[in-house]
Protein backbone atom coordinates (compact mmCIF):
# COMPACT_ATOMS: atom_id res chain seq x y z
CA UNK A 1 0.00 0.00 0.00
CA UNK A 2 1.31 3.44 -1.11
CA UNK A 3 1.44 6.68 0.95
CA UNK A 4 -0.74 9.26 -0.29
CA UNK A 5 0.05 12.76 0.29
CA UNK A 6 -2.55 15.00 0.29
CA UNK A 7 -2.33 19.19 0.52
CA UNK A 8 -4.57 20.73 2.50
CA UNK A 9 -6.90 23.15 1.56
CA UNK A 10 -6.72 26.32 3.51
CA UNK A 11 -10.30 27.87 4.33
CA UNK A 12 -10.51 31.15 6.25
CA UNK A 13 -13.06 32.33 8.47
CA UNK A 14 -14.61 35.32 9.90
CA UNK A 15 -17.28 35.95 12.52
CA UNK A 16 -19.74 39.02 11.45
CA UNK A 17 -21.91 39.82 14.02
CA UNK A 18 -23.70 36.21 14.89
CA UNK A 19 -22.59 34.86 11.39
CA UNK A 20 -19.41 33.39 10.37
CA UNK A 21 -18.48 33.47 7.09
CA UNK A 22 -16.08 31.17 5.33
CA UNK A 23 -14.10 32.68 2.84
CA UNK A 24 -11.74 30.81 0.01
CA UNK A 25 -8.09 30.88 -0.71
CA UNK A 26 -7.30 33.77 -3.09
CA UNK A 27 -4.13 32.46 -3.72
CA UNK A 28 -2.04 29.84 -2.06
CA UNK A 29 1.07 30.83 -2.42
CA UNK A 30 0.08 34.08 -0.17
CA UNK A 31 1.29 34.06 3.50
CA UNK A 32 -1.54 33.74 6.30
CA UNK A 33 -1.02 37.71 6.61
CA UNK A 34 -1.12 38.60 2.76
CA UNK A 35 -4.72 36.75 2.70
CA UNK A 36 -6.10 38.94 6.19
CA UNK A 37 -4.95 42.11 3.98
CA UNK A 38 -6.39 40.70 0.66
CA UNK A 39 -10.01 40.49 2.02
CA UNK A 40 -9.05 43.93 4.19
CA UNK A 41 -10.73 45.55 0.80
CA UNK A 42 -13.47 44.04 1.79
CA UNK A 43 -14.18 43.49 5.04
CA UNK A 44 -11.86 46.84 7.11
CA UNK A 45 -12.26 45.35 10.57
CA UNK A 46 -9.29 42.65 9.20
CA UNK A 47 -6.60 45.69 9.06
CA UNK A 48 -6.86 45.42 13.30
CA UNK A 49 -7.65 41.77 13.35
CA UNK A 50 -4.83 38.70 14.06
CA UNK A 51 -5.28 35.17 12.22
CA UNK A 52 -5.54 31.89 14.49
CA UNK A 53 -5.00 28.20 13.73
CA UNK A 54 -5.31 26.19 11.74
CA UNK A 55 -7.74 23.30 13.06
CA UNK A 56 -8.09 20.78 10.80
CA UNK A 57 -11.33 19.90 9.67
CA UNK A 58 -12.33 17.39 6.63
CA UNK A 59 -8.84 17.52 5.15
CA UNK A 60 -9.16 21.51 5.13
CA UNK A 61 -7.03 23.56 7.60
CA UNK A 62 -9.06 26.18 9.07
CA UNK A 63 -7.87 29.67 10.21
CA UNK A 64 -9.76 32.17 11.69
CA UNK A 65 -9.38 35.95 11.17
CA UNK A 66 -10.56 37.39 15.13
CA UNK A 67 -11.16 41.57 15.14
CA UNK A 68 -9.81 42.90 17.99
CA UNK A 69 -12.14 45.75 17.12
CA UNK A 70 -14.21 46.62 20.47
CA UNK A 71 -12.71 44.75 22.54
CA UNK A 72 -10.91 46.30 26.03
CA UNK A 73 -7.92 44.99 27.75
Amino acid sequence: MALEIKELKRVFRLKKGNTELELGDPDESLSLHEVMDFYSMTYPELTTATVHGPEIENDRAIYRFKTTIGVKG
